[in-house]
């Protein structure tokens, strides 16, 4: 391992916070995942992807790679596109909350958002640079499987719209 990814991995949680850290450190591992893209019109598109979860930052801090379709240069993804990005989440006793950054340099997609428990969910959300808003939530959480939504709200609509939903299973390997 090269002195760089030494020093960015960690192997657990940061005592300081390891009640907090547990929220999204229970993903920590690798995933299979269905992916599913909404239109506005109603069509849905469907490809399995990959997703990775990692401690780094001296355990202060969970990062986690999202790979949809699974194979680098795989035809488009109809609606959501091909997505190859990193998550960082770091938990801010400040805020008593979790500060979220996805980067996503193959579409030029960057999202900040603040994430926090609610009821037995995690709500992360958020404003992109046109002013819609964004809600990523992850629920039906079990130590083997998540469901993760990916929700919009433009500037100017009344409501919600799911735009990406992901079913994810722990890979078992």
């Amino acid at each position: 391992m090269t002195d760089f990814a030494r020093f960015l991995h960690a192997d657990g949680p940061n005592p300081e916070h390891a009640a907090a850290l547990h929220l999204y450190g229970r993903f920590v591992g690798d995933w299979d995942a269905g992916v599913t893209a909404h239109a506005a019109d109603g069509t849905k598109y469907t490809a399995p992807g990959d997703i990775h979860f990692g401690w780094v930052l001296e355990g202060r801090a969970v990062q986690d790679v999202w790979m949809i379709p699974r194979r680098a240069g795989s035809p488009a993804f109809p609606i959501a596109g091909n997505w190859y990005g990193t998550t960082l989440r770091v938990y801010d006793p400040t805020l008593s909350a979790w500060r979220i950054s996805w980067f996503d340099p193959g579409r030029s997609v960057f999202r900040q958002q603040i994430g926090r428990p609610r009821g037995e969910d995690i709500v992360q959300e958020g404003t992109t640079e046109s002013g819609d808003l964004t809600r990523w939530s992850f629920t039906e959480i079990t130590d083997d499987s998540f469901h993760w939504l990916g929700e919009v709200k433009p500037a100017a609509a009344p409501d919600w719209r799911l735009a990406v939903d992901v079913r994810a299973k722990r890979r078992k390997d």
